[in-house]
């Protein structure tokens, strides 16, 4: 595994079966971990088809973790009724810290989807506007939330 990509899944605070097979991790409205249908390694190569297709272009080598969340969303000011919780969001930076040590992926592999959409323009990502939000954090712009993020589970390597 060479890349851990965030989601949010566009929906309620809990995974629905759609969410469970297209990410190996799901974090819900609580905080509690919802393993996906498929384990990271079944990434490592997506020929077969039986894998987690979280990111259009973007799944071999890489981990999907997603926030149960943002259905509804529209813009800062219009987040729908199930905005990514604080609670929610923490856990998320915490899992993929661990899953960072654990497969020894450096912090700069691991990015919004939105972000890798907007590295490889020419896949289905593209466009892709999850994660260019923080509900909890609303001052940190579009732009920033990547490295916010990234910032963020840093600390947490830190304490593991």
């Amino acid at each position: 595994m060479n890349k851990i990509i965030i989601h949010w899944t566009a929906g309620t605070y809990k995974p629905n079966a759609t969410d469970l097979e297209h990410y190996h991790f799901l974090i819900d409205g609580e905080g509690q971990k919802h393993e996906g249908k498929y384990r990271p390694e079944d990434n490592e190569n997506c020929n077969d088809g039986k894998y987690a297709a979280h990111t259009g272009g973007g799944n071999t080598g890489a981990i999907g973790v997603s926030m149960c969340a943002m259905a509804g969303f529209v813009s800062q000011n219009n987040c729908g009724k199930y905005p990514i919780t604080p609670v929610q969001l923490e856990a998320c930076f915490k899992l993929c810290a661990e899953l960072s040590k654990k497969y020894d992926i450096p912090l700069e592999n691991i990015m919004t989807h939105y972000e890798f959409g907007l590295n490889h323009p020419k896949t289905a990502s593209h466009g892709k506007i999850d994660i260019t939000y923080l509900p909890p954090y609303p001052e940190v712009k579009k732009n920033e939330v990547g490295g916010f993020i990234r910032n963020k589970i840093r600390w947490y390597l830190l304490k593991i």
